[in-house]
């Protein structure tokens, strides 16, 4: 469960979390993160910051020193071709899209690893990039999965492509060893979400894989949602009350505990 009085019940693990190396994005600092996690009565947390393992070490270390179970991950930049490198990155032809990886050994890690370097030393423009054929090469003992809104497959399926989400998910499949390639439900209370979840939950099930669910964690409590805003900001250079800039939708971004993310995907 997600408190310590509450222990007769499993806890929530949360598998898609950025930390403060998600630069000028994620702003849950690494050992106040262990903390907390170790507060909800957690074995354990991952580290899936954007496209970097920066934190690795330190995320490893600080786990290992509180008795909590470090499972490092990356959410990777996915295109379609990692050296096509024209058009602006916010094109809908050139946007990449999110695929979260979770190593289940050291075998795992160094797949991981690579697809990060190869993302920076060849893909990179505006943002370290992958593809698929190369992702295909580093996928043993990788845990995959789908992504949030901005995954491929959620994707897809705003645009009413339910064949090509479909289609997609059984590519993610086949690369993948059976068992290691999960369909990802979040609910942050996004109008998106509750069009796509049932539609996500359709293909886990056609295809024959399971869902998992995921909080998209970007900050520890919701009150540090502010903070977080502001460092985008910086990261976009706009200032706080600027009208058309990126900002998260809403609050609900934070650690969750097991009873808020069942109320949400119970």
């Amino acid at each position: 469960m997600g408190t310590n009085e509450n222990a007769n019940k499993r806890p929530f693990i949360h598998l898609h979390v950025h930390t403060e190396y998600s630069l000028l994005d994620g702003a849950a600092k690494i050992g106040k993160l262990v903390d907390n996690v170790i507060k909800q009565g957690a074995p354990a947390i991952a580290m899936t910051d954007h496209g970097n393992m920066y934190g690795a070490i330190q995320f490893y270390d600080t786990c290992k020193a509180k008795g909590i179970k470090p499972i490092i991950g990356c959410e990777l930049y996915v295109v379609d071709d990692m050296y096509r490198k024209e058009g602006r990155i916010n094109d809908e032809s050139n946007k990449p899209y999110h695929l979260v990886l979770l190593a289940k050994s050291h075998k795992g890690f160094m797949n991981i690893s690579k697809l990060s370097s190869l993302a920076y030393i060849e893909g990179q423009y505006y943002k370290p990039r992958i593809d698929l054929e190369h992702l295909k090469d580093y996928t043993e003992d990788v845990i995959c999965l789908s992504a949030c809104l901005a995954g491929a497959i959620p994707r897809l399926l705003l645009k009413n492509d339910y064949e090509g989400a479909k289609e997609y998910a059984l590519k993610l499949k086949s690369m993948f060893a059976e068992g290691d390639f999960y369909i990802e439900l979040q609910n942050h209370g996004l109008p998106e979400q509750h069009e796509t979840n049932p539609l996500l939950v359709k293909i886990a099930r056609e295809i024959g894989v399971k869902c998992v669910a995921t909080n998209d964690v970007h900050y520890i409590n919701r009150s540090d949602s502010e903070m977080q805003d502001i460092l985008l900001c910086i990261q976009t250079g706009k200032y706080e009350d600027d009208v058309d800039r990126m900002r998260f939708p809403n609050d609900e971004f934070y650690l969750k505990n097991r009873e808020e993310m069942e109320e949400v995907l119970g």
